[in-house]
């Protein structure tokens, strides 16, 4: 049995609840009401994914470290 970790964004939503995003693995987007939920979602969505490639013959995706940065935009 082998571990794969994976950075995993949770994005919260004005409404509650957390967007996931997972950068190496583009195609995962899910959802969760708390913090852990989301957690819980982005490993069980890893998961699936992970399991998917290995059947296909797929490449397993490295993960990636994504460089946040704050911007500054002016109007009028």
């Amino acid at each position: 049995m082998s571990e794969y970790k994976y950075t995993v964004i949770l994005l919260p939503l004005p409404e509650g609840g957390y967007n996931v995003v997972v950068p190496a693995i583009p195609e995962i987007c899910t959802f969760g009401e708390t913090r852990a939920e989301a957690r819980e979602m982005a490993q069980d969505a890893i998961r699936c994914f992970l399991e998917s490639a290995f059947k296909t013959g797929e490449s397993i995706p490295k993960d990636i470290e994504p460089a946040t940065e704050q911007v500054a935009v002016t109007l009028g």
